[in-house]
């Protein structure tokens, strides 16, 4: 299993849980490997050129999957043509966290400041999934957000607590301890549900963008043309190794992750969801005046 991410990142944890139920399930080992770069994009290009039989497998997710496409010109593969899907297997969702010196508590309230005086909003970079949901939530509602890039969620935080920004979109599960901690505040989530780890936190839709959700996802993806029967075998492994109560569906909901539907365990559901995912980026590389480079 190839993950296209360093090593420790939400991909990677979630890649390895993943990897040893299949492992448990086919009774073969799996081995990881890490391939990062080019915001995923090596890792993915290399497992799109591998044989399709079923022995190397894509830990996918928005930026090899969905956003490279409109940020980086030359990709050297289609994420659309190039894999099978074999399962979704579980997302984050994205939320709004605010600096302890905006005193906005709730969306309504920080639309309302954003009308008067800009708000500075950080993501993990041009063209990054958070980004990607910054620009969909300025364009619903019209909030007056400015972008502020970093090189990865985990550099934003410092000037985050520090009140070098207002704020952050950034993944949940980043954002959750701080709110806990009481050293910033997150105003909503992009789900469409509340999470059971805070259900004081209302959602965007809650707080009238409706229908708004937003999230970095993980899943399980091979080789273009990977015979049917292999991918029914791996899809049944995931399932099974993340069914309803299974101890590695209790470490995903203690990260933060929100675990994936069983239609968007199957090949199809995960189909549907990257072609959907895949047209949301777009419209958001647009909004954002992104031209791939």
């Amino acid at each position: 299993m190839i993950v296209p991410f360093a090593a420790g990142g939400n991909a990677d944890i979630v890649g390895r849980i993943v990897g040893d139920q299949i492992s448990k399930a086919l009774g073969q080992a799996v081995v990881v490997e890490n391939r990062g770069g080019a915001g995923g994009g090596i890792g993915a290009e290399y497992v799109a050129r591998q044989d399709p039989d079923g022995y190397t497998l894509l830990v996918g997710s928005n930026g090899p999957l969905t956003v490279n496409p409109f940020v980086q010109a030359n990709l050297g593969y289609d994420p659309l043509k190039d894999f099978a899907p074999v399962a979704l297997t579980s997302y984050v969702p994205h939320a709004l966290i605010l600096s302890n010196n905006v005193p906005a508590k709730t969306w309504a309230d920080a639309l309302a400041a954003s009308k008067k005086t800009s708000l500075t909003i950080a993501t993990s970079g041009v063209g990054s999934a958070t980004h990607m949901t910054l620009e969909r939530l300025k364009a619903a509602t019209g909030a007056d957000l400015t972008h502020v890039p970093y090189r990865g969620g985990g550099s934003l935080l410092p000037d985050l607590l520090g009140g070098n920004v207002d704020g952050a979109m950034t993944e949940f599960s980043t954002a959750l301890p701080m709110h806990k901690d009481g050293k910033a505040h997150i105003v909503a989530i992009a789900s469409t549900h509340r999470s059971e780890l805070a259900n004081d936190i209302p959602t965007f839709d809650e707080s009238g963008v409706k229908g708004f959700v937003g999230q970095s996802y993980i899943g399980v993806v091979a080789p273009a043309k990977t015979p049917d029967d292999v991918i029914a075998k791996l899809q049944e492994a995931i399932a099974k190794g993340l069914s309803p109560g299974s101890p590695a569906v209790q470490r995903l909901i203690e990260l933060g992750s929100e675990v994936a539907t069983a239609e968007q365990m199957t090949p199809k559901g995960f189909g549907d969801f990257i072609q959907t995912d895949y047209n949301a980026m777009r419209e958001a590389a647009k909004l954002a005046g992104i031209k791939p480079s």
